[in-house]
């Protein structure tokens, strides 16, 4: 048998896992939340110990939330869970719901290829006139760069999606 019988209801829309597992985004996400804890958790110590702080703490902090955000983003898309409103899209005909999760793809994929490529010019900007960071004085183009780097990937992770949904367009 080639597919699954007219009389069984066809799955939903992309529900085919991703190719690459989305415990790869898990697995970065939890590396950079035990880093984040351990940051925060050597500071709460000297400061009790000491009265003083860790300077660098927050600007490492702040960078790694920001890529933090950006790797949940791409395993969101790609587990089908990126934020979006149904309320109204399920009331349509299956044809309606597969055209508009299309539409709403390609304009997130529209999105973060603009991020990425605006993001690599930022980081270009701050490589080429020598930004350092206000707080500890490094190149601010070392924090920046994860900003294109992970939106080509979860533009990858868009991409993969449309895939999947394209191929299983509903029956009229």
């Amino acid at each position: 048998m080639t597919g699954p019988p007219d009389n069984e209801p066809r799955p939903a829309l992309g529900e085919r896992p991703p190719s690459l597992p989305v415990a790869l985004e898990g697995a970065v996400a939890a590396s950079l939340m035990a880093v984040l804890a351990a940051i925060t958790f050597a500071n709460v110590v000297v400061r009790y110990f000491t009265d003083r702080s860790f300077a660098f703490t927050e600007e490492y902090s702040v960078a790694l939330m920001v890529v933090l955000t950006l790797v949940g983003a791409s395993a969101a898309f790609a587990a089908d869970r990126h934020i979006r409103m149904t309320f109204f899209v399920a009331k349509l005909p299956p044809a309606a719901q597969w055209r508009i999760e299309l539409l709403v793809l390609c304009l997130s994929l529209l999105l973060f290829i603009l991020i990425a490529w605006y993001g690599a010019r930022l980081v270009w900007d701050e490589y080429r006139f020598e930004i350092l960071s206000p707080g500890l004085g490094v190149p601010q183009w070392q924090y920046t760069a994860a900003l294109p780097v992970l939106a080509v990937a979860i533009s990858l992770r868009i991409l993969g999606r449309m895939l999947r949904v394209a191929r299983q367009r509903p029956h009229r």
